[in-house]
């Protein structure tokens, strides 16, 4: 089982232009959609595609059409008491697959609504492959939120990945070794926050990501899934490091993209494949979320794991 966390889950609504994003100007829709999201949600979404057994905690009522949504989706949504409702984030994408986010701050939490959510996690890890911590923070979150709760699951044995930006992720990082989880997904500009360097390089260069992220598994991190956009993804491990490049892709929407990638990793590893393979499946699983439209998660027939090209990246220690 695939475990996740969402302590700021959003009804992800996406707006698609017939044109450029032209500001200030009345401009034409081809399309809306609107979906329950959130990065942890996203990847239990994709493991229920692919028929993986998921639980989903987030903080909602549970009547609320957000966990209704979750569960007419055949997705195991528990509930932990909110703070208020679910916030709306809105995305807008250009033809060229230019993608535009306005997030919500959503309702603001307090210590009482983050134990909650931390005691669901840790009474269902034992029974999980893998937990998962995914996103922002609500407001009123500490950033050492994430931090505390990695190093709590270590206590419990459980296998942990985490996935997030900003504050937390640096709350995260000074909190290691103790608060190492096994796996991290950064992308380039995230590597370049916590650790230093260019990110546009980061980006570009898949050596230089390697590198970087080798700083992550000197902190304790078990592997680093670096993902770097249009360049595919980069994996470091104690074993080593390899780059893969993704197939030839029209982009049509980035929503969610990462969120497939971690989970295309995740579903590597529980099937017993080895690390490079698991690299070619994450991308896979991303470039492929990366051609569907809003946070469309791909089934397993749109997957193009045989035109994903993964090779080692020496050099690194």
């Amino acid at each position: 089982m695939i475990l996740t966390l969402t302590p700021n889950p959003s009804i992800d609504r996406t707006v698609a232009l017939d044109g450029e994003l032209c500001r200030g100007q009345v401009q034409r829709v081809t399309g809306v959609t609107a979906q329950a999201g959130g990065k942890g949600v996203n990847i239990s979404r994709a493991a229920a595609v692919a028929g993986l057994p998921t639980m989903a905690v987030v903080p909602a009522e549970p009547e609320d059409p957000f966990v209704l949504e979750l569960r007419a989706a055949g997705i195991d949504c528990l509930p932990v008491h909110p703070a208020g409702d679910v916030r709306v984030n809105l995305t807008i994408t250009e033809p060229d697959g230019t993608t535009t986010k306005l997030n919500s701050p959503g309702a603001r939490v307090g210590p009482e609504h983050l134990e909650v959510m931390a005691e669901a996690v840790l009474e269902r890890a034992a029974d999980a492959a893998w937990t998962v911590l995914a996103g922002s923070l609500p407001a009123g979150a500490p950033a050492g939120f994430y931090a505390d709760l990695v190093t709590r699951l270590r206590q419990h044995g459980a296998r942990v990945a985490v996935d997030t930006s900003e504050a937390p992720l640096r709350a995260l990082v000074d909190a290691m070794p103790a608060a190492a989880p096994d796996l991290m997904k950064p992308n380039g500009e995230e590597l370049a926050s916590i650790l230093g360097g260019d990110p546009e390089v980061l980006e570009s260069d898949p050596a230089a990501a390697a590198e970087a992220a080798h700083g992550l598994l000197a902190r304790g991190v078990g592997a680093v899934l670096a993902t770097l956009g249009g360049n595919g993804a980069v994996l470091v491990t104690a074993e080593g490091a390899w780059h893969a490049s993704p197939p030839p892709t029209t982009v049509v929407s980035t929503v969610g993209a990462g969120d497939c990638s971690l989970f295309g990793y995740l579903l590597g590893d529980v099937t017993g494949l080895p690390a490079p393979d698991r690299l070619a499946l994450a991308v896979a699983y991303g470039s492929a979320a990366a051609s569907l439209p809003g946070t469309t998660i791909p089934a397993a027939d749109q997957l193009r794991t045989e035109l994903v090209g993964v090779t080692a990246i020496g050099g690194t220690k």
